[in-house]
């Protein structure tokens, strides 16, 4: 049987992914998340009232679960 040829990358295959943006933009301030003042994934200029992903996460709970 021949040499199969490798089927997972390894470190010197593929360069890391580069360092994660909110937006992808590395100069635009975050918002902070309304109930808990952590940094959001959102641009501070969007309007709305943002929430970090955990606050996100459990406000859909809380809806899903309501009558």
């Amino acid at each position: 049987m021949a040499d199969p040829a490798p089927h997972c990358y390894t470190e010197s295959a593929a360069p890391p992914p580069p360092p994660w943006t909110p937006a992808g933009r590395t100069d635009a301030p975050v918002a902070d998340c309304v109930l808990c003042g952590e940094p959001t994934e959102h641009p501070a200029d969007l309007p709305g009232t943002p929430l970090c992903p955990v606050c996100a996460w459990q406000q859909a709970q809380r809806s899903a679960c309501s009558g």
